[in-house]
């Protein structure tokens, strides 16, 4: 099991287009799109009432396995905002 394996297991859970949920007792809006076949994800949150934004691509490669590239911010903050995170039914 590689040390991402909870973060995709997470970011498979969010459903595909627009939703809502929670993250740490935090409200986001966030749209999951994939891309490629599946081979690329696009994830963009942002925390309604609140200033957080969460930005990342994750790409499914044969050679590398998955690789998280977050827009402009650490890997912790996204993966931590993924793994937290809980669609409202």
């Amino acid at each position: 099991m590689t040390a991402l394996a909870p973060f995709l297991t997470a970011v498979f859970r969010i459903p595909l287009g627009t939703s809502t949920g929670r993250s740490h007792g935090r409200r986001y809006v966030v749209s999951r799109t994939a891309l490629a076949g599946g081979k690329s994800i696009k994830l963009v949150a942002h925390e309604l009432g609140g200033t957080d934004y969460i930005s990342l691509n994750l790409y499914m490669t044969a050679n590398s396995g998955a690789l998280l590239r977050p827009c402009e911010m650490p890997a912790d903050k996204v993966i931590e905002f993924v793994v937290g995170f809980a669609p409202d039914s």
